[in-house]
């Protein structure tokens, strides 16, 4: 018999965790403070993992010779501090799925835009054939894959808080695609903090890697100019030609790497917007470094559709667009749909708020947006910040609401947009609730 495992949390990465640690031989006990969904439990009780819900037992849990905490749980949380003063060992459910795999990984991390990047370079690794898996924060999760799938490669997208619990974890080909200020309370609203978090997905990095970066993003320039690594460093611009990476010249995306090039036209690139051209840029930059032809990755990058929730066009209705961008939990996120868009906006707004600084909303909001629907619990902030800015201010605590609201005030050739800067858990299980609750009470006008 194994070590004794502990695992905190019963969600996705919970759950993988710890059936990953059931068939490496591990005693495995999982504990989560609240309630574990019915789906959860039957597929714990399938592989014999004794669970516990509702609480934390610490006398159970201090009994463990490793810990694997799920990416939601902050370090403040009292267990875990326990757990820290007891010198054991607390690390992800990344970190662990990664010593049972020899699979090449692709890891992707970014304020902005991680879904829809490994998204994309999944698509078009599929598209060549290649055995592959997508996993971290999207999909079932990694550790559940290693558990019980067989990939060659795979493509992980990586969060902040994913990225703090690893530690001799190494990606093959590391993605970092922008940073800008997001979770900033689980920061100690600290901004060195947070990019120190997102550069980890750099950490034991050898020559043979690859660091994908964007030379644009001056947050991450100022942090590479500090530290030294060896892997190939490549960056994507949309500013200025590089000899190895991507950038864009006129109307074409330029992708180098080695002895091999590809471009294509950018009124070809399925993903529109500034945003999606770093997107695709970077897509096609893992493309070269795997070997894929240049006929697949243009096909791909022209037939790739976007992924739910992000600037998803749910219906039109009466004339009025209606679009779901539930995904866009930061501000960035909502600058670049805001600024996507060319019609006069009703925009939908609020939850849970991470230390937002709406600033760089301000003039987007006063040329666009004729009226914010505040869909949260405590909505002041967003009051405090735009009342003098957007004609018309509603608060509601319901989606359903929030839609009507929005349906009332509609013209012909406006656009309603849920895009809401904020974290989902006052009113919605999660983003994807929220999306779906939206699409739902369109469907229903």
């Amino acid at each position: 018999m194994k070590n004794r495992l502990v695992v905190l949390g019963g969600g996705e990465s919970g759950v993988g965790a710890a059936v990953l640690a059931k068939k490496q031989g591990y005693e495995v006990f999982l504990s989560d403070c609240g309630i574990i969904q019915p789906q959860a439990k039957a597929l714990l009780n399938e592989h014999g993992v004794e669970f516990e819900e509702g609480i934390h037992s610490l006398p159970l849990i201090m009994t463990a010779e490793e810990v694997v905490k799920s990416p939601g749980i902050p370090d403040t949380v009292t267990v875990v501090e326990d757990l820290n003063k007891a010198g054991i060992p607390v690390i992800s459910e990344i970190e662990f799925a990664g010593r049972y795999t020899d699979a090449r990984k692709i890891c992707i991390t970014g304020s902005n835009g991680k879904t829809t990047t490994s998204s994309l370079i999944y698509y078009l690794l599929k598209n060549a054939g290649l055995n592959v898996g997508l996993a971290g924060n999207v999909g079932q999760s990694f550790a559940y894959q290693v558990a019980t799938q067989n990939y060659d490669i795979y493509v992980l997208e990586l969060s902040s808080f994913q990225l703090e619990g690893m530690y001799d974890f190494k990606a093959d080909i590391a993605i970092l695609l922008n940073i800008t200020p997001d979770h900033l309370d689980r920061y100690h609203h600290d901004l060195q903090e947070y990019v120190r978090a997102k550069f980890r997905i750099t950490q034991n990095m050898a020559e043979d890697d690859c660091f994908i970066f964007c030379r644009d993003d001056e947050i991450s320039m100022d942090h590479l100019s500090r530290i030294v690594l060896k892997a190939k460093s490549l960056p994507i611009s949309q500013k200025i030609a590089v000899p190895q990476g991507a950038y864009t010249e006129g109307n074409l995306m330029k992708v180098k790497y080695g002895e091999e090039e590809f471009q294509m036209f950018l009124n070809e690139l399925a993903l529109q917007g500034k945003h999606n051209v770093y997107n695709s840029m970077a897509a096609a930059l893992s493309a070269k470094i795997m070997n894929i032809s240049n006929p697949v990755i243009r096909e791909s990058l022209t037939s790739f559709k976007s992924i739910p929730h992000r600037m998803e066009q749910v219906a039109k209705v009466r004339g009025t667009l209606y679009i779901n961008d539930s995904k866009a939990t930061n501000i960035n996120s909502v600058w670049y749909a805001l600024e996507s868009i060319q019609t006069p906006i009703i925009w939908i707004a609020g939850g849970q708020d991470k230390g937002n600084d709406y600033e760089p909303l301000y003039d987007l909001v006063r040329d666009k947006v004729k009226a914010l629907i505040c869909l949260g619990i405590d909505n002041e902030k967003l009051h405090k910040s735009f009342k003098d800015k957007v004609p018309c201010l509603i608060d509601t605590t319901s989606m359903k609401g929030a839609v009507t609201h929005a349906y009332e005030m509609a013209q012909p050739g406006d656009t309603v947009l849920l895009s809401p800067a904020c974290a989902s858990f006052d009113l919605f299980r999660n983003y994807e609730d929220r999306g779906d609750q939206f699409r739902e009470a369109v469907r229903k006008l």
